[in-house]
């Protein structure tokens, strides 16, 4: 009896290491899953930008009412996002992230069908808090599937899916737009985002991440210094990543000839390839090493690459390889930073970190919008020496304002 009791308790202790303890591929494919919700989302970001002229037309408004179209996106992922996490902190993670790309889907429907602009305003909203909601999620189920050990490259796996959108997602919508207009091009992603929706409903296995925690430990992260002092960092470093994406076109002027919309997709299809090594990479070190020193040292690069820029802005071939180099730094800090915040989180709390610093990011792309038309109507050249101080202060202030007890960090 005693054997078969001895017998009983080892199975039992093999089950709890295994549960505790995923095998390497299951994680591995769980977050895959994951990973084509981001790219749903991230192909929904970058093609509205190339479909905007069609719209401005189809719906008779001006190039800036069409611009909104991009504003209101962002504004609502940022300032939903936290929200929402907060609010479905309790719920099961598939129901939640199923939950938000069909949410996501249902606002492109919205968009593709609607004949008025106010319409179609609204329905970015829509779309907006469903990608806010999902990716927030995602990041955090990644990590928790993964574990601590492999956080990095979990993260990074979730938001490779971003960057492969703007390698293959952006350039297949706008082919689909330019052949039947552009709302055939939305359709094409509400139709992706359900499919997504589909399989995460009925391949991803449940997944409940600290449901005994109160609202009020959940929103905790709100009034931690530790928490803020990453949010801060990721701000300022993304106002430094943007400014020089954004405005691409303007600085880069010189070098792009008589034939700048071939040339500036290059460079786009350049940074998005480059960019996805970096983040996947970035990843990887950060398990390894300490995050907070990967984030110094993605910071630093950016500051370096912009300075590099000023000096090669005239000469295309050198401009490529100053966006690939721009691309493998400008992603590697989401991910660790990412990384450094859940750490951070309390019980129940990485959803709604994980939202906060996504959306201190789009809240730096926002501001280096505003800042580089600001900087335009004086000249181009200025974008890239602003923004190299931008990267290089959030380099220092990572190097000068240490979290406490995060993985792998001093």
């Amino acid at each position: 009896m005693a054997d078969n009791d001895t017998a009983a308790d080892a199975q039992t202790r093999s089950a709890e290491e295994q549960s505790e303890t995923p095998p390497a591929l299951p994680w591995r494919a769980r977050t895959a899953m994951l990973s084509l919700g981001a790219f749903v989302v991230g192909t929904d970001g970058f093609i509205i930008v190339g479909l905007l002229p069609e719209i401005r037309s189809t719906l008779h408004v001006s190039t800036g009412a069409a611009g909104q179209l991009v504003s209101v996106f962002s504004l609502a992922y940022a300032l939903l996002g936290p929200v929402l996490a907060a609010i479905t902190g309790k719920l099961p993670r598939r129901r939640v992230l199923v939950a938000g790309v069909a949410l996501l889907a249902v606002g492109n429907a919205v968009t593709a069908s609607a004949h008025a602009y106010g319409l179609v305003l609204g329905s970015r909203v829509l779309a907006g808090a469903g990608a806010a909601l999902y990716m927030a999620s995602a990041v955090a189920t990644a990590s928790h599937l993964a574990g601590e050990a492999r956080r990095g490259r979990a993260i990074a796996m979730v938001t490779a899916g971003a960057t492969l959108a703007l390698v293959l997602g952006a350039p297949l919508g706008t082919l689909i737009g330019g052949a039947w207009g552009w709302q055939a091009a939305i359709w094409f992603v509400a139709a992706v985002g359900a499919a997504v929706a589909a399989v995460l409903a009925v391949l991803l296995p449940p997944v409940q991440l600290d449901a005994g925690a109160t609202l009020r430990q959940r929103i905790a992260p709100l009034a931690d210094g530790q928490v803020l002092r990453i949010l801060v960092v990721t701000l300022v470093a993304f106002v430094g990543v943007f400014l020089p994406f954004t405005y691409m076109s303007a600085v880069f002027e010189p070098a792009l000839g008589g034939d700048p919309q071939s040339r500036l997709a290059l460079l786009l299809l350049v940074f998005g390839i480059a960019a996805t090594g970096g983040n996947l990479g970035a990843g990887a070190l950060a398990d390894r090493y300490d995050p907070r020193r990967v984030v110094i040292g993605a910071t630093v690069g950016i500051a370096v690459v912009c300075v590099l820029m000023m000096a090669v802005r005239e000469t295309f071939p050198l401009v490529v390889v100053a966006m690939a180099l721009s691309g493998v730094v400008s992603y590697s800090v989401i991910g660790p930073q990412q990384h450094r915040i859940i750490g951070q989180a309390p019980p129940g709390g990485a959803p709604l970190v994980a939202s906060l610093n996504t959306s201190a990011a789009y809240l730096g792309n926002f501001l280096s919008s505003a800042l580089g038309a600001l900087l335009l109507t004086r000249s181009a050249a200025l974008v890239l020496p602003v923004a190299a101080g931008f990267a290089a202060g959030a380099a220092l202030l990572t190097w000068l304002l240490p979290t406490r007890g995060a993985p792998n960090e001093s």
